[in-house]
């Protein structure tokens, strides 16, 4: 791969936290006040969604500081070695964990005839997109320990 889409790739990753670090900041609390002033019914649940959401922020920065690391093992030809595969498993780890917290809140919010449509629907989306991006970094995974198996058995060879 070359060294300028590895650059454009980590720009990316950067950006994304940038843009995710931004919304958290400064869009979440504002969305959250303007909520619970439109439907004072529900501002007993301004801080403990807030707290559910920052709480899913975090494998969500972790999962973006492992794809970081991984594209710095690609970038230095390291690839197909067992430092190219643990990256990959914390994505998936920290993408089951982001399903299981929106599971959670999703629940919450249903126990207390919180949940309306429209957050269900986004909720359902993060959770699904999250076991998406779990299930392929564990078929990349399994793609690159084997790979880096058969890599080890043909080098034994004479």
């Amino acid at each position: 791969m070359k060294r300028g889409s590895i650059t454009f790739l980590k720009s990316a990753v950067f950006i994304i936290a940038i843009v995710i670090l931004s919304l958290c900041i400064f869009a979440l609390p504002s969305l959250a006040g303007y909520t619970a002033s439109t439907y004072p019914e529900f501002a007993f649940l301004k801080y403990p969604v807030l707290i559910g959401l920052y709480f899913s922020a975090i494998p969500f920065f972790f999962a973006l500081y492992q794809s970081y690391n991984l594209l710095d093992v690609i970038k230095n030809k390291k690839a197909f070695s067992e430092l190219g595969v643990m990256p990959l498993r914390h994505i998936m780890v920290c993408a089951i964990t982001i399903s299981v917290l929106y599971v959670i809140g999703i629940i919450i919010l249903a126990v207390l005839n919180a949940l309306h449509p429209g957050i269900a629907i986004i909720g359902i989306t993060i959770m699904f997109s999250s076991l998406i991006i779990a299930y392929f970094s564990a078929v990349l995974q399994h793609l690159l320990s084997s790979a880096i198996e058969l890599k080890s058995e043909n080098e034994l060879t004479i």
